[in-house]
């Protein structure tokens, strides 16, 4: 199975939150399910984390530094990276005019897009959306991508 996540998904993977089991399982390098991310959400995953040192009572430095250290250790043995082109950037201007998204976003649901398109043409299955996000989650569906929420999952 190939599933997308998105950092609002992704970021579940290091910090503990709703859903952070069923994340944790989902992108388990053993169990042989393929993990897509766009290129944008290593930063966006690095900024979640500061946020996170920086919030009142937060993690610590070294705390967060070790989570941002896994997080792109598994970037470059686990995950499947996908370059945001200008024709991704262009289906995230559109889908900001269909849908109620912010800009990254938008430009999470159009790598998707261009990801399943690939794999549904090579007449394979198509991905599983995964976020953690309800506007986002429902823009996807209505795209036509089968999705999951972690939130549901606790």
């Amino acid at each position: 199975m190939i599933y997308f996540l998105d950092a609002s998904a992704v970021v579940k993977r290091y910090v503990r939150e709703v859903g952070s089991g069923w994340v944790r399982a989902l992108a388990d390098p053993t169990d042989g399910r393929r993990i897509i991310l766009a290129e944008i959400t290593l930063a966006e995953v690095a900024a979640a984390l500061a946020a996170r040192k920086r919030a009142p009572g937060g993690i610590s430095r070294r705390h967060r530094d070790a989570l941002l250290t896994a997080f792109l250790a598994d970037c470059l043995r686990h995950f499947h990276l996908r370059a945001v082109s200008r024709a991704v950037i262009d289906s995230a201007v559109h889908l900001t005019q269909h849908h109620r998204l912010r800009g990254y976003d938008a430009i999470q649901l159009a790598t998707a897009l261009a990801v399943n398109d690939v794999l549904l043409a090579a007449q394979l299955p198509g991905l599983t959306f995964v976020a953690a996000d309800d506007d986002l989650i429902e823009a996807a569906h209505t795209e036509g991508l089968a999705v999951e929420n972690p939130n549901n999952h606790p």
